[in-house]
């Protein structure tokens, strides 16, 4: 029974960390989106395409094999 409890705990910490590390993320990508929306009028959108882009550019380097 102790040994349960113990076990519970040890996810329940790992389990609290890892939304509190999810959270302070998706908190300090919304504060930059909305500052680079605000300051430079660059929304979410142009950033995923250049995203997108940047990663079709990186598939068509030649890998030299």
């Amino acid at each position: 029974m102790i040994i349960t409890l113990i076990i519970a705990w040890i996810i329940f910490i790992i389990l609290w960390k890892l939304l509190k590390a999810t959270v302070t993320t998706a908190l300090t990508l919304a504060a930059i989106l909305v500052l680079l929306n605000i300051s430079f009028g660059i929304t979410p959108q142009d950033i995923w395409h250049y995203v997108r882009q940047f990663a079709q550019n990186l598939s068509q380097i030649p890998t030299g094999k």
